[in-house]
């Protein structure tokens, strides 16, 4: 019920769920799902509005405690009814070892789960090898996208002041997209593609901030 000046402008009756933008929605997803939680000290749940993420440590060959807790996680949902959408599961395993064993696939609802080289966490790219080349490769292919923006911007002639709000707003804003995660393990390689595209930004505006000082603040 949205409530402008102490005056109601219409409600809404829903019967699941919260509207999108509630402010009540954090705060109601915490206490729905207070009780879903990993039950292994090898099994680690992440939980962030409707995205989850089980992640398992398998020792040996056991994936006996990985598997059994997709199982209680898509009984919960089952029991509490909310649906997993099994189409946007995935499954990415991470293993060093030359020689990899393969692995049974993942069954969720009679559904297999499709084995990937790398998934989208929370916006950000993470890799089986778990290096961030092609989280950069996103990230630059974004923002050269986004150049065509500045570009058309500036034809307007604006202040300089707002040039800058906007190639931090639209543009240093996907480069820096959880920087201090991946930034101190990227290849001086991928870095120095990424001050590329910072130059290209600069080329007619030099009062940007310049790469050296955009991935390490």
């Amino acid at each position: 019920m949205p409530i402008v000046n102490n005056i109601l402008h219409y409600s809404r009756t829903t019967s699941t769920g919260a509207p999108q933008g509630c402010v009540l929605s954090p705060l109601l997803f915490s206490l729905y799902t207070n009780d879903c939680t990993s039950t292994g000290p090898s099994v680690k749940l992440l939980k962030f509005a409707d995205d989850t993420t089980v992640i398992g440590l398998i020792q040996d060959g056991d994936e006996s405690a990985y598997r059994q807790e997709v199982e209680q996680l898509a009984a919960w949902c089952s029991l509490n009814n909310l649906e997993l959408n099994t189409l946007k599961t995935m499954e990415m395993i991470v293993d060093f070892r030359r020689n990899t064993p393969a692995l049974p696939p993942l069954t969720i609802m009679n559904s297999t789960v499709p084995t990937v080289e790398s998934f989208r966490f929370l916006g950000t790219t993470i890799s089986q090898d778990l290096k961030w080349d092609t989280h950069i490769d996103y990230i630059i292919k974004k923002a050269q996208q986004r150049l065509y923006f500045l570009r058309q911007v500036r034809k307007f002639n604006l202040p300089q002041e707002l040039l800058t709000h906007f190639y931090s707003a639209v543009i240093e804003s996907v480069l820096c997209m959880s920087i201090t995660v991946w930034f101190g393990s990227a290849t001086k390689s991928d870095i120095r593609r990424l001050q590329r595209t910072v130059r290209t930004a600069r080329h007619k505006n030099s009062f940007f901030p310049q790469a050296i000082y955009l991935l390490n603040s």
